[in-house]
């Protein structure tokens, strides 16, 4: 089987993700949801709408996120509208929080812990997506990438504890932890098969806290940002990305790896892996 492609550059700039986005070869067709993290308030790390608005306006894209499954500025529609305005994602493109009018369930061939998937309803008004993904680490999936930004993060705020908790909504922060992590690469097989490979990723590593941008109160990044990467296979990417923090000079990367081991956060990844939707297997290609 030929390896998935994975490609990369070191710079970290809007011209950089264009650049990348044109080496994919695609060309996403009709309306394209592009799924960002909007920020929690108070976090110093998350990616600005200004540094994706060049890709944003190539694509014609609109701005999706959905409401989250606790406290904080972005877990009611009321909270989350104003959270995007104040962040400044209204200024860049049309914005839609696809759970502001429910839940649209998808059934999951062979999950291995979930057998369906609950997602903001207005996905379905859309024909294609552009996954715009800032890795870093997570506090309980001990990091953040495409993965995670297609499972949690297009989840609506029902769907997201009922990931957490492995298809029981009610156990969101004490069910098994290596099932938590099943059912999210459970979750993103859902989003593949509905987008039928009319879907892209893009993930940025830069500001890799070992803490998600959905804290409010987020350590500082303690290793150098590394560069970006574009693929069509979300598992080849997430693997690379995890790759190149094992394989950096910086000595500030303990932390961070650190966080990725303490939750055995490549199992993520390697379920993924296992449900044939993607391979870990890649072949990296440098644009500089």
């Amino acid at each position: 089987m030929e390896k998935a492609k994975v490609y990369m550059t070191k710079a970290i700039t809007p011209e950089a993700v264009l650049k990348l986005y044109d080496a994919l070869g695609v060309s996403l067709p009709g309306k394209v949801a592009v799924k960002v993290h909007s920020g929690e308030i108070g976090n110093q790390n998350f990616i600005r709408p200004d540094f994706w608005r060049a890709m944003i306006e190539k694509v014609n894209g609109t701005i999706v996120e959905c409401n989250t499954a606790y406290e904080g500025k972005r877990n009611h529609i009321k909270e989350h509208w104003e959270t995007m305005k104040l962040h400044g994602w209204t200024a860049v493109a049309d914005v839609d929080i696809m759970d502001e009018e429910g839940d649209l369930e998808l059934p999951i061939e062979n999950g291995k812990k979930i057998q369906k998937n609950f997602v903001g309803n207005h996905i379905k008004n859309y024909d294609s997506m552009l996954v715009l993904t800032h890795f870093k680490g997570h506090p309980m999936g001990g990091f953040g990438g495409a993965l995670k930004n297609i499972s949690i993060g297009l989840a609506s705020s029902y769907g997201k504890a009922y990931i957490h908790g492995a298809g029981v909504p009610e156990e969101i922060w004490t069910a098994d932890h290596d099932s938590f992590l099943e059912s999210m690469a459970d979750a993103a097989q859902s989003i593949i098969k509905y987008f039928d490979g009319k879907i892209a990723y893009i993930n940025v590593m830069k500001n890799m806290s070992v803490d998600c941008d959905c804290c409010a109160v987020a350590e500082d990044p303690k290793m150098a940002d590394i560069g970006i990467l574009a693929s069509l296979d979300p598992v080849a990417l997430d693997q690379a990305c995890v790759d190149l923090v094992y394989q950096s000079e910086d000595p500030g990367k303990k932390d961070l790896i650190e966080r990725m081991e303490s939750r055995n956060g490549i199992h993520t990844v390697e379920a993924a892996a296992a449900l044939l939707y993607g391979s870990r297997e890649y072949e990296l290609i440098t644009l500089d």
